[in-house]
């Protein structure tokens, strides 16, 4: 779509923009040459959505868009149907109007094995006349199915795939997807009308993230980014549809009409499949360009779909398997169609990530913020090469959501590394011997009443000298990131309790070794081993102690934040609401869960007494990092560090008077990457002004 001269002029075209938009007269400036503004947020949307390419800052783009709002604001005659400012629907969609398919949207033939894509290519060969077929290979991406139609140049229409024949009018929610340009060259290429199939999906780092989301919100998570992505295109509002961040690849032209005026030329890309994905690139849409494998013959593609599928858990989409198509678009017309699926594709499915099993039981858990968490006990099944037993089923509402009942059948799911997840009950497999599920009122462990916070799912014990809690906060106290005290571990710290010897997070510094040395499994060498351990934690700086603490929506960077902001641990009684939300990205939530902490007299006392042990309280850093040569610098690594520890780099930093954060965003001046950098490191490319450095260049930052 852009070559490299008209980026290089929308490139200067875009400092121009980005000059104007500070000026007074901005607005009338920007009236006067309006499309020349679009033009330029249309380029930036396409390097960001579909070349991955981005060449500005999401600020820096954010004040172009601002100033595209405020002249059609002060200016509403010239607003425009295709204008960028128009994807976010104002208004809730009350229905979804049902309508035909230019071209009816068949299924594909399926295949699960190399005997079943040799005797597909046997017929193909047989209907074709011809041998060594030239075939392409793309991803088959686990999303929901779109159809969308462009006209003369616009986007007209998105449909969902509904039964083949027809599906739901989705325009409005369409639009919140900005890999799909609502305006597309497609004339350039002598095509008037033209009905193109692809599939909506959500990246595993943006479903991560919109189940975190999720999860601050005592909500329940989604089950996997398939389910997130077809539900969104039904939503009412399109507004909720656009904070879902989906992608669409398009992968096919189903139908298209030419101009009067087209040569042949003009469409010749068309005449193959390969040369249809590099058109619909070259227009602007997010097509498989870049996955698709052009190979001759059958062994070609066995050998392409077998390597694939040892690199779906690479990708940063889910996959279920490959589509392997007749590359020769005339070839595909001699073979046609079946009444269910065309002759001229197929899919090959990689094994199977799903199975069913039956839901025996469920125990409730209680972790060390007092929630309470059920855990649904499986009959064990293998499942992308891991047996399951056991599945987090969240809370109370999740439960009803998906209509569990103890005996019933499920469908699990578990994609790459990701934590198994009951994606449906199956009612129609009862036989009216199961039970429903109560959640119980009380705490399974100290019987407590059980508390649910308005707004929240989840049910907490609200007992903090509940066993459970205690236990789970006295694990987390001595874990390896917080005071990291080796040797006491999750099974000494049980043991330990059941004996009497260890029944809070102080108890740990008035540990009896004398009666721990007469236990079986502790010699004198391990009991000299402990106790070093525990007075080695006393040295910890602040903001491991601040971590350790187990402070609810409190992580490690956030304690780092914390530390950084006091010279002593109880300063942070001190500090307001007001104050604390003033901190790196402490809101609300995070801010009153600090308050609620250190307003408790209980932990006040804890407090007291850690501080009689000896404890380090002092940020001892905040006055020695004063004149650092990283001051106010912030930093992230990613990826495996092989020059040092990633503790001791982020040390270094800190030393210096830099600030560790815990995300990529504009706010962040270095990410250091080390070997196999994943996420972290695409989403730092789409921010230029973000330094991406390697571990040599970290070290002479250092010297600097």
């Amino acid at each position: 779509m852009y070559t490299a001269e008209n980026i290089h002029a929308l490139n200067e075209l875009t400092r121009k923009w980005m000059q104007i938009e500070s000026l007074p007269n901005a607005v009338e400036l920007a009236a006067a040459d309006i499309e020349s503004l679009r033009t330029v947020l249309r380029f930036h949307e396409y390097q960001y959505y579909v070349a991955d390419n981005p060449l500005i800052s999401d600020f820096e783009f954010d004040g172009l868009y601002k100033l595209l709002e405020r002249t059609e604001k002060a200016h509403p005659d010239l607003i425009t149907p295709v204008s960028p400012t128009q994807r976010v629907g104002n208004s809730l969609n009350q229905n979804f109007v049902t309508v035909p398919h230019l071209v009816p949207m068949l299924s594909l033939e399926n295949s699960y094995n190399k005997a079943d894509l040799l005797d597909w290519d046997r017929r193909v060969q047989e209907i074709a006349h011809q041998p060594n077929i030239e075939y392409t290979l793309e991803p088959k991406f686990d999303g929901a199915g779109i159809s969308l139609v462009y006209e003369n140049d616009v986007l007209v229409r998105a449909l969902t795939r509904g039964d083949g024949v027809e599906g739901e009018d989705i325009t409005t929610n369409i639009k919140q997807i900005h890999s799909i340009p609502l305006t597309a060259p497609f004339s350039k290429y002598g095509i008037q009308l033209i009905e193109i199939r692809g599939e909506v999906i959500m990246t595993k780092q943006a479903f991560a993230l919109y189940n975190e989301k999720l999860a601050e919100q005592g909500l329940s998570p989604m089950a996997n980014p398939r389910n997130a992505a077809a539900g969104s295109l039904r939503m009412k509002d399109p507004k909720e549809v656009a904070k879902r961040n989906l992608q669409a690849f398009l992968y096919h032209v189903s139908y298209y009409t030419k101009l009067p005026y087209a040569t042949e030329t003009a469409s010749a890309l068309l005449n193959t499949h390969a040369g249809m994905l590099q058109l619909l690139w070259e227009c602007g849409l997010h097509s498989p360009v870049k996955e698709r494998k052009i190979v001759k013959g059958i062994d070609a593609v066995v050998q392409q779909v077998e390597a694939f599928e040892h690199l779906r858990d690479e990708l940063p989409y889910e996959i279920d398997g490959m589509v392997i198509k007749v590359n020769n678009l005339a070839l595909q017309e001699t073979l046609g169609m079946t009444s269910h699926h065309p002759r001229w594709a197929i899919a090959y499915k990689f094994k199977a990530r799903q199975a069913t099993t039956v839901l025996q039981s469920v125990e409730f858990q209680v972790g060390r913020t007092g929630a309470v968490t059920p855990v649904a006990k499986l009959n064990p099944v293998a499942i992308g090469g891991v047996t399951v037993s056991s599945i987090s089923i969240h809370n109370e509402d999740y439960i009803k959501e998906k209509d569990l009942k103890i005996g019933d059948t499920v469908l699990i799911e578990r994609a790459g590394d990701v934590i198994p997840q009951i994606v449906k009950s199956m009612p129609e497999l009862r036989t009216g011997h199961e039970k429903a599920i109560h959640f119980p009122k009380h705490c399974p462990v100290c019987h407590s009443p059980l508390f649910k916070e308005e707004g929240e799912a989840v049910w907490r014990c609200v007992n903090i000298e509940c066993k459970a809690q205690v236990l789970e906060r006295i694990i987390h106290f001595v874990s390896k990131d917080a005071m990291d005290i080796k040797s006491l571990g999750e099974a000494n710290i049980r043991r330990f309790y059941e004996l009497g010897l260890l029944k809070d997070i102080p108890g740990i510094y008035r540990l009896d070794f004398a009666a721990i040395a007469q236990l079986d499994g502790f010699g004198k060498k391990s009991v000299e081993n402990l106790q070093n351990a525990i007075e080695a934690s006393k040295k910890q700086p602040l903001h491991r102690l601040i971590y350790a603490l187990g402070i609810r929506f409190v992580g490690e960077t956030t304690a780092k934040t914390l530390a950084n902001a006091v010279t002593h641990l109880l300063d942070l009684a001190k500090m307001s609401n007001e104050e604390l939300q003033q901190l790196e990205d402490i809101g609300v939530k995070v801010a009153g869960s600090i308050q609620h902490f250190f307003s408790n007299a209980q932990n006040l006392a804890m407090l007291n007494e850690l501080k009689s042990y000896g404890l380090q309280f002092n940020n001892e850093k905040r006055t020695q990092t004063h004149n650092g040569n990283l001051q106010g610098q912030t930093f992230l690594f990613t990826g495996t560090l092989t020059k040092f520890k990633r503790s001791e780099a982020e040390s270094m930093v800190e030393q210096r008077g830099g600030i560790i954060v815990g995300s990529v965003s504009s706010k962040l001046n270095y990410l250091v990457v080390g070997e196999d950098a994943g996420s972290k490191l695409e989403k730092a490319k789409k921010i230029n002004t973000i330094k991406i450095i390697d571990e040599n260049e970290f070290l002479s930052l250092l010297q600097q």
